[in-house]
């Protein structure tokens, strides 16, 4: 059987379960790390039993033997420098969203995974989860035929905001919407998005951090096939469980509909010390034991699958940068008041990049 030795570069929340994961598939020979946070490398090194750990990931570039990196590192502006030295190196790529902070930093990615014929895929793990397939299927089978009418409402707590806006300046849009922003035009294939217009909406976030952070922002796209959708996500819920994500999904069609309650209210425990909290609520899943509560587990073997059998991914570089340029136009929406048309010419670029 054919295995293959896999590098992680971060191993914080997300690529700590990643690297649990691969070390538990028969087709990962070796696991190299890369963590800034020395505490947090000494740990997962014992834990997956990593034959390289360093604070520094170009270390782990360096090694000829790794054939496939997963890029899991904070903050996201880190991505870019990271995914092209990894693509230069001759390594296959799977890498957090966002693919990058500028589009032209995204075409570079491609171009160069293209050129060297490696596997390039960006996480948008909600493809993984099976209610979220589910819709796919009743839309690519004809099950509810035509789709007409599209609505996608995503929340997320404010302690989990509150670090996540810590890290940079990066909008609900860009930082929660885009894996909804993913799923539509995923299900909506092979239509491609036009015209954007959104807003936001300021309250808990900016009250509580005195900062420009707003709590909501709502998405309207415009399909080149003339069907619009909204998606709409948030931070500010109050804290449930510490990583608490809620969603709400419906797809109506000109022969039926399909909505999912992906709110996470399945399963509650209720003690005497906590009250009652919502296990297994995140988007990427935790452990339970032997098995894995979420679609990231799922997203990790997908990726190491495409590599061991040269197989297509599931998301790809192109598929990736649509979605970062509908979040870039949403934010220049919200900033101007105006709708915004794509693609984007490169003026509106420097005004969303600056």
């Amino acid at each position: 059987m054919k295995q293959i030795n896999l590098g992680i570069i971060g191993t914080g929340w997300c690529g700590g379960i990643r690297a649990e994961t691969a070390r538990g598939s028969a087709l990962i020979k070796d696991i190299h790390i890369a963590e800034t946070n020395e505490l947090r490398l000494k740990e997962m090194a014992n834990l997956v039993e990593a034959k390289t750990a360093t604070t520094d990931y170009r270390e782990l570039l360096k090694i000829q033997d790794i054939d496939a990196v997963m890029i899991s590192a904070t903050p996201e502006t880190t991505h870019y420098p990271i995914a092209r030295d990894a693509l230069l190196a001759g390594k296959h790529v799977f890498m957090e969203k966002p693919i990058a902070i500028e589009l032209s930093e995204a075409d570079e990615l491609i171009a160069l995974a293209k050129k060297s014929n490696l596997k390039f895929s960006i996480g948008y793990s909600q493809r993984f989860n099976p209610k979220f397939a589910y819709v796919k299927k009743s839309i690519t089978n004809g099950t509810i035929g035509r789709p007409v009418s599209v609505l996608v409402s995503r929340h997320i707590t404010r302690s989990l905001g509150k670090k996540i806006t810590g890290r940079g300046k990066l909008s609900p849009a860009a930082m929660e919407s885009t894996h909804d922003l993913d799923f539509v035009f995923w299900c909506l294939e092979p239509a491609k998005p036009v015209k954007v217009y959104s807003q936001l909406n300021f309250g808990a976030m900016r009250e509580s951090t005195g900062a420009e952070i707003p709590d909501t922002q709502w998405i309207t796209v415009t399909m080149d096939s003339g069907l619009s959708f909204v998606v709409g996500g948030g931070w500010s819920l109050p804290l449930g469980y510490p990583n608490f994500s809620t969603t709400w999904i419906e797809f109506l069609g000109t022969e039926g509909a399909v909505m999912v309650d992906d709110s996470h209210k399945d399963v509650v425990i209720n003690t005497m010390e906590k009250g009652m909290q919502l296990p297994m609520s995140t988007m990427p899943g935790e452990k339970v034991d032997h098995v894995f509560a979420g679609p990231m587990a799922a997203e990790t073997i997908h990726f190491i699958e495409a590599v061991v059998f040269d197989r297509p991914v599931l998301v790809t570089g192109e598929q990736a940068r649509t979605v970062m340029e509908v979040y870039m136009a949403a934010d220049l929406s919200a900033e101007t008041g105006n709708p915004v048309y794509l693609p984007l010419p490169e003026e509106k670029l420097k005004v969303v990049a600056g």
